[in-house]
C-alpha cells in the first residue's frame, strides 16, 4: 500500500470514529440501583410483627455493581465487544473497609475481589510478584488503612495498603495454617485462627506475636481445628472451634469465659460452625456450613434467632463460609458454593 493510499484511508477512519463518537455521545446510561427492593420483602422471623433480619440483595459478578455506561465506553463496546464478566469462584471470607468497599477472599480463584459500591469499580488484588495459594481469611485495619489476608497453604498473612500494594507479611515462622482473621482496632491487635496448630494467635499492630492461646483438646480453652475468630465492642474474643462443634468466648485478657453451643441438629447446636461476626449490640452471628444457616446468640450464649436454609434462592445458602457485619449493621455473607455474596440488614425496629 503506497503513501497516497494510506493518506486516503486516514481521514476515512477519523471520520468513522468521529461519527461513532457523535452517535454515542447521547447514549450514556446512568448507574443502576445495586440492591433494588423486592416486591415482597424477605424478612426473619416471618411469623412475627417485628422482623429482625431483612434480605437486601446479592453480589456475584462485577456487573452487579451496575455502573453507568458513558457514550465513549458504549462506542468501545460497539467496536470491540463487551469485556468478559468477572465472577467469583469460591468466596470464602469477606470484610469492608469501613466505607463502601467490599473485600472478598476467593480461596479457589486465589484472588481478593474488590467491589467499590460508591465508584462502581471492580478490582482484583494479588501480592506483588506473587500469587495467593489459598486465601481464606481477611480483615481490615481502619486506623492504618491496611488489609490483612490469610493464605492457609502459604502459611502467611499478607498485608496490603489502602490502594492494594503489598507492604509486608506475617511469615510461616510463627504460623502453621492460618485461617480466620479479626482485627481489634481498640487494642490494635490482629487475631489469627491457626487451624493446624489448634491455637489462636494475637499480633500487635506491627505484626509481632504478643499472645497465643489454646492447644489441641476438648476442654475449656482447648481447640480442635479452630477456623474463625471475631471480637466484640468489649474486646471479647469468639473462636469457632469447628471440630469441637462449638464457639468459645474469651474476655479481653483472653481468659476463657464460656462455651456456646455443642454438637447436634437442633436450634442452638452446631454441625460445622465457621464464620463469626458481631453486630453493634454485641449479638454473635455464627455460620453453620452444614446446616446452611446463620444462628444469632446474645452475649451469654442464648439463641435469639436463626435464618437461611439450603438452596439457591434469595436468603438460601449452599455451604456458606464467612460473615462480616459492618458499622451500619449490614450483614455480608460469603455464600461459597452459590458463588456469591448475600447481603442482609439487622433491623432494630420494624421497617416503616
Amino acid at each position: 500500500m503506497n503513501s497516497s493510499t494510506i493518506n486516503f484511508f486516514r481521514p476515512t477512519v477519523r471520520g468513522f470514529v468521529g461519527a461513532m463518537a457523535a452517535v454515542c455521545a447521547g447514549c450514556s446510561t446512568p448507574p443502576g440501583e445495586i440492591f433494588p427492593p423486592l416486591e415482597r420483602p424477605l424478612v426473619w422471623p416471618a411469623s412475627q410483627d417485628v422482623p429482625r433480619i431483612r434480605y437486601v440483595g446479592q453480589l456475584a459478578t462485577d456487573a452487579d455493581l451496575k455502573p453507568g455506561i458513558s457514550g465513549l465506553k458504549r462506542m468501545g463496546i460497539a467496536l470491540f465487544g463487551k469485556p468478559p464478566i468477572q465472577s467469583m469462584l469460591t468466596p470464602y471470607a469477606l470484610c469492608t473497609d469501613g466505607g463502601e468497599r467490599l473485600f472478598v477472599a476467593d480461596s479457589n480463584a486465589q484472588v481478593v475481589h474488590v467491589f467499590d459500591l460508591k465508584t462502581r469499580r471492580y478490582l482484583r488484588w494479588q501480592p506483588t510478584g506473587e500469587k495467593f495459594s489459598q486465601p481464606v481469611g481477611i480483615a481490615f485495619d481502619p486506623t492504618r488503612r491496611r488489609l490483612f489476608v490469610a493464605d492457609s497453604v502459604a502459611a502467611r498473612v499478607f498485608i496490603f495498603d489502602d490502594h492494594g500494594k503489598s507492604i509486608g507479611s506475617i511469615s510461616s515462622d510463627v504460623l502453621t495454617r492460618p485461617a480466620g482473621l479479626a482485627f481489634d482496632a481498640a487494642s490494635d491487635r490482629l487475631f489469627v485462627a491457626d487451624v493446624a496448630a489448634h491455637q489462636v494467635l494475637a499480633f500487635d499492630g506491627d505484626g509481632k506475636p504478643i499472645a497465643r492461646i489454646g492447644s489441641r483438646g476438648s476442654g475449656p480453652g482447648e481447640f480442635n481445628y479452630p477456623t474463625n475468630v471475631a471480637v466484640d465492642s468489649q474486646r471479647r474474643l469468639y473462636v469457632s472451634d469447628s471440630l469441637n462443634f462449638r464457639v468459645q468466648q474469651f474476655d479481653a485478657e483472653l481468659k476463657f469465659v464460656r462455651q456456646i453451643g455443642k454438637q447436634g441438629d437442633m436450634p442452638g447446636y452446631f454441625a460445622q460452625p465457621k464464620g463469626l461476626s458481631v453486630d453493634r449490640e454485641d449479638h454473635l452471628y455464627v455460620v453453620d456450613a452444614q446446616f446452611e444457616a446463620i444462628q444469632i446468640f446474645d452475649v451469654t450464649g442464648q439463641l435469639l434467632l436463626d435464618f437461611g436454609g439450603e438452596g439457591h434462592g434469595a436468603g438460601q445458602f449452599w455451604i456458606p463460609a464467612g460473615i462480616f457485619i459492618d458499622e451500619h449493621d449490614r450483614i455480608w455473607v460469603a455464600d461459597a458454593y452459590n458463588r456469591r455474596v448475600q447481603v442482609f440488614d439487622h433491623l432494630k425496629e420494624a421497617p416503616q
